[in-house]
């Protein structure tokens, strides 16, 4: 047994068998001896509020003239008593309302272009700015430069004293070594994710990887060859640990423990499904995606989201960002209704008729965040309080309107409690020329990150307290 004995099992308790390692989730049996829920959640605030950043990129159809004048983003009130038309992408998460902070009208004008030579390369130096708020070097060498990006600032405070500071993830290929379009270098569109400005980090695309990282699945490449031979459970190495473990727990922990382990067991054999179908021979939609990347963009999605929850269930790490897309790209999403790639549906003309059918993809793209958020409200951390509650969901773009690579008035939405300094169930819309870097700022300090003066271009705070009445947003 590998915790600590006494009168309660520790926070961070593992169980090990033979190249596995396995984190338990909350259990009540963790509070202290005479320890009541509400302080074990109360002594868990300052700096360990989970943080999920998720970028979307192209924007929104809500974030162009005409999208905006019917409300495919931003509501038309601001306040508590907002109203979501339908072919609004956000009516697909109306159900967690009480969880949505909606953020309209904030510009990420870091960006657009600087420089003559820079104009026309939105696309690739976009998701560089998403988070760092910084305008990227233009370069195809090895000097590149944007900013330390948010979630890294977190992970650098607070997230240390988890086995995994942080965790990045991907749905695209993004592994484009070199130069790319604009003479801007691939590194700008790979990550989101900057541990310094010259500094971008490797996003996961492959939930296998992210699975033996969180489990500890085999100390080597050849380790982790012979696990997978068995066709064995990673919990089939520590059954004999489980049990024991088991027998101390309470009837309430015990079921919790159950629950969890039964989730683990279900995600790792969907992966396997995948992995045994993608080499089954079979012709592939993604032919050259690894063998554990699902055709599908959404099971995809909702395999890597399920990882994300246990990782932070967990405490393997509470800081993640994950980049959904790739700029210009041009899949094609069947599910959404539009047989259009996506990079060119965006640039729609301004025609009616295509801002709808582009609509139509960011809809569905839109709501794979169901499945996370519904996944975060059912998951219990530290006592009473949800996994969302506790946490904060970023998601955003550092581009509105796609058609013509215009950097203002992006969508952001704030998703969470975020240890309570968010209310939720409101939209707050900026004043005009409002950096989106205020309200990252401000989000920063809510972090715990008290001593950051500026972030990016910003000028200020962005007060995310609900306004005593609601007004007309536009």
């Amino acid at each position: 047994m590998n915790f600590i004995t006494g009168k309660h099992l520790p926070r961070r308790t593992f169980l090990r068998g033979v190249g596995a390692t396995v984190a338990l989730p909350f259990l009540e049996s963790m509070m202290p001896a005479g320890g009541t829920r509400a302080s074990a959640a109360a002594a868990s605030q300052t700096g360990k509020t989970p943080l999920v950043c998720i970028e979307e990129v192209h924007g929104l159809p809500g974030c162009n003239n005409w999208g905006a004048t019917k409300h495919l983003f931003a509501p038309e009130t601001a306040g508590r008593d907002f109203t979501l038309v339908p072919d609004n992408p956000l009516t697909t998460i109306d159900a967690f309302r009480s969880h949505m902070t909606i953020v309209s009208n904030t510009d990420a004008r870091n960006a657009e272009a600087f420089l003559l030579p820079e104009i026309g390369g939105d696309h690739f130096r976009s998701s560089a700015v998403f988070l760092t708020q910084s305008h990227p070097k233009q370069t195809q060498g090895s000097d590149i430069w944007a900013g330390t990006s948010l979630d890294q600032m977190y992970a650098k405070k607070f997230g240390q004293d988890t086995p995994l500071p942080s965790m990045q993830f991907c749905v695209e290929n993004l592994d484009q070594a070199g130069g790319c379009t604009y003479n801007y270098s691939c590194a700008y569109t790979d990550s989101i994710s900057w541990a310094s400005p010259n500094e971008p980090l490797p996003m996961i695309r492959d939930p296998r990887i992210a699975f033996d990282m969180l489990f500890g699945a085999g100390s080597t490449p050849e380790d982790r060859a012979a696990r997978l031979m068995t066709r064995r459970s990673i919990l089939d190495w520590v059954g004999g640990e489980v049990e024991r473990v088991r027998r101390q727990l309470g009837a309430s922990d015990r079921a919790r423990l159950d629950r969890y382990m039964d989730n683990v067991r279900e995600v790792e054999r969907r992966i396997q499904a995948v992995e045994a179908h993608n080499r089954s021979g079979e012709s592939r939609e993604l032919p050259n995606a690894p063998a554990g990347v699902p055709d599908s963009f959404s099971e995809h999605m909702k395999l890597l989201f399920d990882l994300q929850v246990i990782a932070l269930q967990t405490e393997m790490t509470r800081v993640i960002s994950f980049k959904t897309g790739r700029d210009a790209q041009n899949r094609v999403f069947p599910e959404s209704g539009s047989n259009q790639p996506f990079h060119p549906a965006s640039h729609h003309g301004n025609r009616e008729e295509r801002i709808m059918e582009y609509n139509k993809i960011c809809k569905y793209r839109v709501s794979q965040l169901a499945y996370l958020l519904d996944k975060m409200k059912n998951a219990t951390v530290d006592g009473d309080q949800t996994l969302l509650d506790k946490s904060l969901v970023i998601w955003g773009s550092p581009m509105a309107d796609s058609n013509i690579h215009n950097h203002r008035r992006c969508p952001l939405v704030l998703l969470g409690h975020a240890n309570g300094h968010l209310t939720g169930g409101v939209h707050l819309k900026a004043e005009d020329g409002t950096p989106m870097a205020n309200v990252m700022l401000t989000l920063l300090h809510n972090l715990g990150l008290d001593d950051v003066k500026t972030f990016g271009d910003s000028n200020g705070e962005f007060s995310l307290s609900a306004p005593a009445t609601t007004t007309v947003a536009g």
